[in-house]
């Protein structure tokens, strides 16, 4: 099942929100140490690498997998080499994504491993996750076994090329992966970096502390549209449904929050969330139809979530064309009946006092975003049972 995952992105310069990355660049004779936090165990765990952006092959020279002690620590006696069709080495198609081999290690919900991956060759611009909230690592030369953090002195908050943890072995067979889907409330704008306190960690947390062998991926891109892609919030969610849902072992259900972005973004003078059309709600309701739709063809559960308000918010996505359509939506998600089930975020999310406005002590500073307050909130209104 999925332990743990993100969506891939073109590669694309940072900025004074997400930081500098190296996705432009590649890399070449270095090794990179990425540390992720695992939803559930097993006694085996195997990586998934995406090249999906790449323009020519990846050339993995080698990986190696282990708990993480901190940083970019690893805990010597855990340190496993990864295979890929028996082989040390591995070479990801451009376009495609590949699996590696599982690996004997017992891994337990919520602990953190250290996947490592050298590259000898030049790679190329790097397909890429844009916005972690945790530390990706950078050495010179091959750093596969180096237990210690001394050689991996750079550091960006970004992944790359790693796309999934899966494990194995432990829990009951069968469809045991909750996907969540969607924009920067998903990925975890506004979340403590470094914290584990993003919406689905906080989901993760109660589903293990409730013995529920479930695995939480997150499949949030910050930016993301349901309708129209962008050059920093990655392919639409319909043209990546497939991919970042669909295609993870295991899949029983899946959470989708979107919408938000198409609706804000044409108030929005910037580069990074072009195109930005305005859309209509009609637009956005079939857009999510779709969505229902591929996933009951797979027999995944749909979870639909509300969009949050948009009032609060120290730039300009909000006027009130852009809240009728916002409250049209929220109706159609809560009393549409086509969703399995809701989650209501923006009941959550809402200042008791005004509903335009977010909730004091639930929001970022950016007056949009969720803190690690509103991320635990909107976690615990959730009913285990739906999932």
């Amino acid at each position: 099942m999925g332990a743990w995952g993100t969506a891939v992105q073109r590669p694309v310069a940072g900025n004074e929100d997400s930081g500098a990355n190296w996705s432009q660049q590649g890399f070449a004779d270095q090794s990179v140490r990425q540390v992720v936090r695992v939803t559930t165990g097993g006694t085996s765990v195997r990586i998934r690498l995406s090249n999906v952006y790449g323009s020519k092959p990846l050339r993995v020279s080698g990986a190696t997998i282990g708990r993480s002690a901190g940083a970019a620590m690893v805990w010597p006696e855990t340190l496993k080499k990864l295979t890929f069709a028996r082989s040390t080495s591995a070479v990801v198609p451009a376009g495609q994504e590949l699996v590696s081999d599982a690996v004997p290690l017992t891994t337990s919900p919520l602990e953190r491993l250290a996947v490592t991956l050298r590259f000898a060759e030049p790679t190329g611009p790097a397909t890429f996750h844009r916005f972690a909230l945790d530390k990706t690592y950078r050495a010179k030369g091959d750093r596969l076994s180096d237990v210690g953090a001394d050689t991996f002195t750079e550091s960006t908050n970004a992944w790359y090329y790693l796309s999934g943890v899966e494990v194995a072995g432990a829990g009951r067979p069968g469809r045991n992966t909750v996907v969540m889907l969607g924009d920067s409330l998903i990925d975890g704008v506004g979340a403590t970096p470094g914290a584990d306190s993003r919406f689905p960690d906080h989901l993760a947390e109660r589903l293990a502390a409730e013995r529920r062998p479930f695995g939480v991926v997150n499949a949030g891109i910050g930016s993301n549209k349901l309708l129209n892609d962008s050059a920093c919030g990655g392919d639409r969610a319909l043209a990546r449904f497939q991919r970042d849902v669909l295609s993870r072992p295991g899949v029983r259900s899946v959470v989708v929050h979107l919408g938000a972005n198409d609706i804000g973004a044409p108030q929005v003078d910037d580069p990074c969330v072009l195109p930005n059309p305005k859309v209509t709600a009609k637009q956005l309701i079939d857009g999510h139809r779709a969505l229902i739709r591929a996933a009951h063809a797979h027999g995944v559960k749909a979870i639909g979530a509300t969009i949050p308000p948009m009032k609060g918010a120290r730039f300009p996505i909000w006027n009130e064309e852009a809240e009728g359509i916002r409250q049209a939506v929220n109706a159609w998600i809560r009393n549409g009946g086509e969703y399995d089930d809701v989650v209501d975020i923006a009941k959550v999310m809402s200042d008791p006092s005004d509903p335009l406005m977010p909730r004091p002590g639930y929001v970022f500073m950016d007056g949009l975003h969720s803190n690690d307050a509103g991320n635990h909130a909107m976690a615990a209104s959730i009913d285990l049972k739906d999932v």
